[in-house]
């Protein structure tokens, strides 16, 4: 695994987009429901057990929270969403602001939405790929605890989600993750790659 994602640190929050650091450089944002396992997917992929506080009460990330790599690139962790007991106005408040971070961020070059493997595609998740593939914006998603089903049923739930993102005519990529095996993380570590251009690094040592 990239030293990258190890270096990882967290430099800060914002509740609203006028406290957002200056939009420059790459970030890619993770999102998904409260339930879906977004922190542990952003603490396996780092290697970080602590580094996006995980908690047994769903809702609980109700800012966006800014992880440095280096000096220009920085994982993102969008508020959860669809599950937290909270009031509606809360709740909208958050989806008109995730909204206009996904249209308007100039650095945001891709999202990661997690979506439990159980419980995919439901209707914010819907709303969170309208408005990335409305803003032009690459999604991959990753379907996480995988570990919950056998390895055929897994496989059979990922062809069914790409062929409903067909039929709601929503672009995505897809691919199966667990944060308690490690189960996918190469591969949603290369996408990272790819959106943060790592091959165009060149190192010294």
């Amino acid at each position: 695994m990239s030293q990258l994602y190890q270096n990882a640190h967290y430099t800060g929050s914002a509740t609203q987009l006028s406290q957002l650091p200056a939009d420059d450089g790459i970030e890619v944002a993770f999102a998904g429901r409260s339930n879906a396992g977004k922190s542990s997917a952003i603490n396996t992929i780092t290697g970080i057990r602590s580094l996006a506080r995980t908690s047994k009460t769903p809702g609980r990330t109700q800012m966006i929270n800014f992880f440095n790599l280096d000096d220009h690139r920085a994982l993102v962790d969008l508020p959860g969403y669809g599950y937290a007991k909270v009031p509606e106005k809360m709740k909208l408040r958050w989806q008109e602001t995730l909204a206009k971070y996904l249209e308007t961020r100039q650095s945001l070059r891709g999202l990661m939405l997690m979506m439990d493997i159980r419980h995919p595609l439901k209707a914010f998740d819907l709303q969170m790929l309208t408005w990335a593939n409305e803003a032009n914006l690459p999604v991959h998603i990753l379907l996480t605890k995988s570990d919950k089903l056998k390895h055929g049923a897994a496989k059979q739930t990922m062809l069914k989600v790409l062929s409903e993102l067909k039929q709601h005519q929503l672009q995505a990529t897809v691919q199966l993750f667990s944060s308690l095996n490690k189960n996918g993380r190469d591969e949603a570590v290369a996408q990272l790659d790819q959106w943060f251009e790592v091959e165009l690094v060149v190192t010294t040592e």
